[in-house]
């Protein structure tokens, strides 16, 4: 998952509807750009030889008229045709292709503050409650109500791509052999879904939502939930665990899958499942220690077969899970969307779940409402065979995966914002740190970057391991070390900003991960073979992602988990809150390189250690003469009422601006300023058309009108038009350079 944009802004006029925002396609980027920056990133993470070769392999790729150029072309040409170029072969790379079971491997979970329920009619509140919320957010995506969400934090103020909050509810992951399906459930000729499917002591039961054409209120959910928990005690009526079959393998699911729709009554079952809105677990007590640890285990695997993980279908993207020892959260099937998708619906369910638990729900009259329905299945020999191989499998997974939910809570995200740094980017650099001290050494990092603001945007990677974060990392933690705080407070600040300018390359759709994904399986389509770059081992060592991290905000009382996306791996989920930061760390036992509560302990201390840094460096500063901090220099003075200064923010604009790489620019006279970067001074000799209009706007325009001097309105005037204009400033030279971080020029 997740940089994850989030939270809708509110307008003081109307918001567009999503009908009326139409958004540009996702871009490819040029070739030459991608290859550079994929030898760039990878030059410090593997030995001197092996890039050698690699480098060879790469310029024989890139050279003109070879298998490069040709792909490059076909993208193009794809890129014309379709509404996004990457979006089929990155669901399938990064979801359908993947044979692992989808608990920890896969689905993450999201997990609710625990609730205090008295008795079980408080849980079966609670659980209705939910469901009531459930239907009023399905009304609100039927009928197109839900508020376009806007970028926030890098590039903030864009309006982003909708489409993934409706498979929320109407989509289902189908096993397959080789590859598994992704199914929206919409169709002229199918009814939409009045059902949802209540899990319950392993068994499933049809709770309609609509009867009669009228919606059930929360005291018909609560009485209807009551008679499933009657039903699934019913020793007589019991049936085999068939949940369980859906977390094996994904080919072993679709094994089994096979041989269960041979038979008609298997048949009607899965569709009732599969075509339903969402489920509800009503989960048995764990008898496990109520810690935050202990409750996300609990919604990423069930405790095992014995406990609550046959009490589960891992197909289905929502299932919530409500157990009576107050454990509640989401588990979600990830490839129909992204993580700041379901935190904005849970946000509002929970909201919703506030102001509707003030009210005490009782039974209303059961006359009318017909029983819910069990779901029957018949079970053959080979089906138990089944059943008994994925118990085991289950039994594995849980007993081998090392979880832990650590809250650093010396300080939080407001600490770093007053170091004028971005939170995330400074947790990022903190992981790398974290991972240098236990390893001596980077090693590929995934973090997701949303890039919804594109059509059908779903993510790029931002990779953190950059080469500036090993820099810093170094001279933290190398003993051989002679870096004073000064230089030390220097790398930092250099890795952050590598770190933000990789983010604004990935959000913007210049990043390399999906690139040259589409160009690799645009070569499955034409060659015979794979070329060389992607079959040598650098490829191969970009992909094995031993650090997978997401940054996951929640504005309620919840956190995100998911476990390591490969076996020496680690997962790092992260919730940055004002005053504490709390992680999510998984790895496997199994592994003996890797250690959960270890990587916990490295992360707090690398986390100290920035702080104390920013703190000596600060109280430095500040040691300064009061004659030195009140006169300007003669260059800052010339930069503040001379000519622009070109500040490039990323690799390419420091190429079109004749940056040296040492951080030194051209003035603007000498450059191209239109694809530099952000320009600060007076007067701006280029004329600035309506897309560079649109653009700004979409950067910056949407900051509080106190920022402003001028109305957007007031500002189109002022910065479009067909002759050269004098640019007079929007804002001040200091908000200015506050902006330059978030603005790039295209």
């Amino acid at each position: 998952m997740p940089i994850l944009e989030n939270a809708t802004e509110k307008k003081e006029k109307d918001p567009p509807s999503q009908d009326e925002i139409v958004l540009p396609k996702l871009p490819v980027p040029p070739l030459q750009q991608t290859l550079h920056m994929y030898l760039q990133c990878m030059k410090h993470l593997v030995p001197e030889e092996q890039y050698k070769k690699t480098k060879v392999i790469v310029e024989k790729f890139g050279a003109p008229g070879g298998q490069g150029e040709f792909l490059q072309q076909k993208l193009l040409e794809k890129r014309e045709k379709t509404s996004n170029w990457v979006l089929n072969y990155w669901l399938e790379d990064m979801y359908l292709n993947n044979r692992l079971a989808l608990p920890v491997n896969s689905s993450p979970a999201i997990i609710f503050a625990r609730q205090q329920f008295q008795d079980a009619n408080d849980q079966l509140r609670f659980a209705a409650n939910l469901i009531s919320g459930v239907l009023d957010y399905k009304a609100l995506l039927d009928t197109h109500a839900i508020p376009v969400d806007f970028a926030r934090g890098q590039l903030s103020g864009h309006p982003l791509c909708m489409k993934q909050y409706y498979g929320l509810f109407s989509s289902y992951r189908l096993p397959g052999h080789t590859k598994d399906t992704l199914v929206a459930q919409k169709s002229n000729i199918m009814p939409e879904p009045e059902h949802i499917i209540v899990a319950c002591n392993n068994q499933f039961f049809v709770l309609d939502v609509v009867i009669n054409f009228r919606r059930l209120s929360e005291g018909d959910l609560f009485t209807q939930l009551q008679k499933i928990v009657k039903m699934s005690v019913n020793e007589e009526e019991r049936l085999p665990p068939i949940g369980l079959l859906t977390s094996d393998g994904r080919t072993e699911w679709a094994d089994a899958r096979t041989v269960l729709v041979e038979d008609s009554t298997n048949r009607d079952s899965l569709d009732m499942i599969e075509r339903s809105l969402c489920l509800v677990c009503l989960d048995s007590p764990s008898g496990e220690e109520l810690n935050e640890t202990n409750m996300a285990l609990q919604l990423l695997h069930g405790g095992g077969y014995n406990k609550n993980g046959a009490n589960r279908w891992y197909d289905k993207p929502m299932q919530f899970v409500v157990g009576r020892d107050g454990v509640c959260g989401t588990v979600c099937e990830h490839s129909p969307f992204e993580g700041i998708v379901l935190v904005q619906c849970i946000e509002h369910l929970l909201k919703h779940m506030k102001e509707g638990a003030k009210k005490l729900v009782r039974a209303d009259s059961v006359s009318e409402l017909p029983a819910p329905r069990r779901l029957r299945w018949k079970c053959s020999p080979e089906i138990q065979g089944h059943l008994a191989s994925a118990s085991e499998k289950l039994q594995r997974m849980v007993n081998n995966l090392d979880f832990i939910v650590y809250k650093f809570e010396n300080y939080g995200k407001e600490f770093i914002k007053k170091q004028k740094m971005s939170p995330d980017a400074y947790i990022q650099v903190a992981l790398q740190l974290a991972f240098y001290r236990l390893y001596g050494k980077l090693v590929s990092t995934y973090e997701s970057a949303s890039i919804r603001r594109f059509e059908e945007g779903r993510v790029d990677n931002i990779r953190s391991a950059t080469p500036e974060a090993l820099a810093f990392a170094k001279g933290v933690v190398d003993k051989t070390s002679s870096l004073q705080d000064s230089e030390k407070m220097q790398l930092l600040k250099d890795a952050i900003t590598a770190q933000t300018n990789y983010t604004i390359l990935a959000i913007t759709g210049m990043a390399i991960d999906n690139h040259l994904l589409g160009l690799r399986e645009m070569a499955r389509e034409h060659f015979t073979e794979l070329p060389d770059i992607f079959t040598d081992e650098t490829y191969l060592t970009s992909n094995r992602f031993i650090l997978s991290t997401s940054q996951v905000p929640t504005t309620m009382d919840m956190f995100c988990c998911y476990g390591p996306v490969i076996a020496n791996g680690y997962g790092a989920c992260y919730n940055p809150q004002p005053e504490h930061i709390l992680f999510c760390i998984s790895s496997f036992k199994d592994c003996k390189e890797t250690s959960s509560s270890k990587f916990a302990k490295a992360v707090g201390e690398s986390l100290l250690d920035m702080k104390e840094l920013c703190h000596k460096c600060n109280v430095t500063q500040t040691k300064s003469s009061p004659a030195q901090r009140a006169a300007p220099s003669a260059s800052q003075q010339d930069h503040k009422q001379s000519s622009w200064t070109v500040i490039p923010i990323n690799p390419l604009s420091r190429r079109l601006a004749g940056d040296d790489g040492n951080g030194s620019s051209e003035l603007l006279e000498n450059a191209r300023p239109e694809k530099a970067g952000l320009c600060v001074g007076k007067k701006c000799p280029f004329a600035l058309n309506l897309d560079f209009y649109r653009h700004l706007s979409r950067c910056y325009l949407q900051f509080p009108k106190k920022q402003l001097l001028y109305s957007p309105e007031k500002a189109k005037k002022r910065l479009c038009g067909p002759q050269d204009y004098t640019f007079t400033r929007l804002l001040s030279v200091k908000k200015w350079k506050f902006i330059h971080k978030n603005l790039q020029f295209v």
